[in-house]
């Protein structure tokens, strides 16, 4: 069994739509407000969020604000040709509620999307790469949806630092110009995206380039002036269709329709919430399976004292994993969109059906094989355990809390680094499709996330607002990273509730993931070899887990309980945005691993 540790550089790869370089990377301390605060990925799009709330807005009209920045400055990851989750408090209703912006398949797919002429399932990468990777964009639709019901302030107040910033322009960060630098031969195949990011000599345009987006704001300013349906029956849904239908890569052109378009719908469903400590978390229900995954390694971690054990305790971090691959073996064979499969949601989140999964758990060494899925209550007959590996892929997330307590926790994405490549009217298109399993599975157990048109494809995002047990909001959080989303959320969630740490404490944790792989995965924030307190090193005493503690120590007890935890570097790209409620204000933190900030009033 290989026991080097597999050490986050958080430099530059080709499929993690890599962050600054290590010696970029540097720990922060919480963010103070009194008021009201707006936590993203990225600089430019956090102070937009916080100019739409100075100027008389509410948490719905910043957070439309950050996602239309982050589409622009941040298009590896997310932006309105993607989709994804909001949850929303409402503070004057006392009510939380959700919001399932998925992209869905076109009508015409079946179980064999994905299979070519003669019969076989697409590799990954040729599927990525192809118009039948594109999903009907879900973003926009959402900003029509919330900002009916909940938002006070016009779409076009909220769209405007956007516009301005596409038609001004604004600098590349060296976040983007490294997945620029990655990307570049996949984004020259699309003649719109080699002449946005590319040099004439096919190099990426490098950080500190300024970049103008003149067809984004153009897009923008039809959903601001004209209405959202332009995105859905004008001509940039026609733009849309023509980009999926005509796509001579190798996988194969879509089959996307104007009928697909213009019949998208935004689900607002009840949120899955359940108990952890003295609080309360509730997240997203399926199509994501971020909220039952949560709820379930909480529900499980709650059976242990985590406080007394530590942060850094390995028996912590054994637990973790535990209840981490348990959680994926259940997601594997109930999850996927609930129009399309009966999902045991309240059986899988049942107390007493956790605590069966709970009585799994073993301070001991482990069994060998990867964890099975269990049988909760009420679940009917089950279909074929969908083997997709993990995927880990470009998304964002934004967490908003305005003045009058309302809090907004968003995650928007379009699925890998720059969706599919293609750019069309100054946005990305998504690759979301490929969540779906390429294996439909046999015709009596059938894959519940195989692909079937109009479905939504089953998601790891989990965006989460946690409360007291009586009620009262007490923190908002959420995270990038594909399917890490799940563990390193709920990292987060157990870092404030049983550590105590504040939120920029939290999001400067390295994390640990098993994802019911054999893949056990630890994740240093600096460099082993460079001395601390050098550029790229850990500062004095904060070098991996927060605080005076390295977390190479853990790999022999850990090796020993029977995780194997490979050689070969890796990267967890989370993107953690947290906001806590303290007696005096609100406290934030912006994940190092990013470029974003904490900022308000």
């Amino acid at each position: 069994m290989r026991t080097s540790l597999a050490i986050a550089l958080l430099a530059a790869s080709a499929f993690a739509a890599a962050g600054p370089a290590a010696a970029q990377l540097t720990l922060r301390s919480k963010a103070t407000t009194t008021q009201e605060m707006v936590v993203s990925a990225n600089p430019l799009a956090s102070a937009a969020g916080a100019r739409v709330l100075r100027a008389g807005g509410n948490a719905i009209d910043a957070a439309i604000a950050v996602e239309a920045v982050l589409g622009l400055t941040e298009p590896q990851a997310t932006g309105i040709g993607g989709g994804g989750f909001m949850m929303y408090y409402d503070a004057a209703a006392k009510k939380v509620t959700s919001f399932d912006a998925r992209e869905t398949a076109p009508g015409a797919a079946n179980g064999y999307y994905f299979h070519n002429a003669a019969g076989q399932a697409l590799d990954f990468n040729t599927a990525v790469f192809s118009g039948r990777s594109v999903g009907v964009p879900g973003t926009v639709k959402l900003w029509e949806t919330v900002s009916r019901q909940y938002g006070s302030k016009p779409l076009a107040v909220a769209l405007l630092p956007a516009i301005e910033l596409a038609i001004g322009g604004f600098v590349i960060s060296p976040r983007l110009a490294a997945s620029i630098d990655s990307y570049k031969a996949a984004l020259a195949q699309d003649d719109n995206a080699r002449a946005s990011f590319l040099n004439p000599d096919g190099s990426g345009k490098p950080a500190g380039t300024v970049l103008r987006n003149p067809a984004y704001a153009q897009t923008l300013a039809r959903i601001a002036f004209i209405g959202p349906q332009t995105f859905y029956g004008g001509p940039v849904a026609r733009d849309i269709v023509a980009a999926v239908t005509t796509d001579a890569r190798a996988g194969g052109a879509g089959s996307m329709t104007l009928a697909d378009l213009d019949s998208y719908k935004v689900i607002e469903r009840t949120p899955v919430c359940g108990p952890y400590r003295a609080y309360v978390v509730c997240s997203m229900g399926p199509p994501s399976s971020g909220g039952i995954a949560e709820l379930q390694i909480l529900g499980i971690l709650g059976h242990l004292d985590l406080q007394a054990l530590g942060p850094n305790d390995v028996q912590t971090v054994h637990a973790f994993l535990q209840a981490n691959r348990l959680a994926f073996a259940d997601r594997s064979l109930y999850v996927a969109d609930p129009a399309y499969v009966p999902v045991p949601t309240a059986g899988l989140i049942d107390p007493g059906y956790l605590d069966t999964r709970a009585a799994l758990l073993t301070t001991g060494p482990l069994a060998p094989g990867l964890a099975t899925a269990g049988t909760p209550p009420s679940v009917g007959a089950a279909g074929t355990a969908d083997v997709s590996p993990p995927r880990f892929g470009g998304t964002s997330h934004s967490s908003v809390i305005d003045r009058f307590g309302n809090m907004v926790s968003q995650t928007i994405t379009v699925e890998s680094a720059f969706g599919n490549n293609r750019l069309v009217d100054g946005f990305v298109l998504n690759n979301e499709l490929t969540d779906f399993s390429f294996d439909p599975g046999p015709d009596s157990a059938p894959v519940a996330n195989r692909v079937q048109g109009g479905k939504r494809p089953r998601s790891s995002m989990a965006p989460t607002i946690v409360f007291t047990a009586d009620g009262k909001p007490a923190f908002v959080a959420g995270s990038p990273g594909g399917a890490s989303i799940i563990g390193t959320t709920t990292q987060s969630v157990v870092a404030m509730v049983d550590f105590g740490l504040d939120p920029q404490q939290a999001a400067n944790q390295a994390h640990f993931q098993n994802n019911n792989t054999g893949q056990t995965t630890l994740e240093s924030l600096f460099s082993d070899n460079i001395p601390p307190g050098q550029p790229g090193g850990a500062p004095a005493g904060t070098t991996g887990l927060i605080g005076p503690f390295d977390v190479r120590s853990l790999i022999p007890g850990l090796t020993a309980l029977g995780w194997s935890i490979p050689e070969a570097p890796s990267v967890l790209t989370s993107g953690l945005s947290l906001i806590k409620v303290v007696l005096d204000g609100l406290e934030g933190g912006a994940d190092p691993r990013r470029e974003g900030t904490a900022v308000g009033q």
